[in-house]
């Protein structure tokens, strides 16, 4: 793939299928190529790229660990996106619950703090994906120095 970010997340999943359904369905990727013949799919969403691979116990995988849902302790994927209000939509319609429901939220970096809505949902195999919409930035006004 020609335009194939720096860093692509691979995960395992344990249904392509049924993985493709909601990444691309309800979260909007697009499948940018595929491998039905290996269970292989690389989506992509305006340039936030992810890989699908499913689990194949004859095949080592790069597989570290007992693979126990939910998979993907520890991390959030954030996926940045023009609006939530369609991919909100399309859960709601589906039946999918939140992990954590829309909120505002303000993160600092040096002098300035960026804003984002955003809200988190966990894919069938319980990765946790944390979709953003840019809301802007202000600067960042310190009240706690002495």
């Amino acid at each position: 793939m020609a335009n194939s970010a720096r860093l692509v997340p691979e995960l395992v999943v344990s249904d392509l299928e049924v993985s493709l359904r909601f990444w691309c369905n309800l979260i909007g990727f697009s499948v940018a190529f595929d491998r039905p013949e290996t269970g292989f799919a690389y989506l992509d969403l305006d340039g936030a790229q992810v890989m699908l691979e499913q689990r194949n116990t004859a095949d080592d995988q790069w597989v570290t660990g007992p693979l126990e849902a939910p998979l993907g302790r520890g991390i959030n994927f954030q996926i940045k996106t023009p609006t939530l209000r369609p991919i909100l939509d399309r859960l709601a319609k589906a039946g999918c619950s939140l992990f954590k429901e829309p909120e505002e939220a303000w993160y600092r970096a040096n002098t300035v703090e960026f804003g984002q809505r955003q809200f988190l949902v966990m894919d069938p195999d319980g990765y946790l994906l944390r979709l953003i919409e840019n809301i802007g930035q202000r600067a960042f006004n310190d009240t706690t120095k002495i």
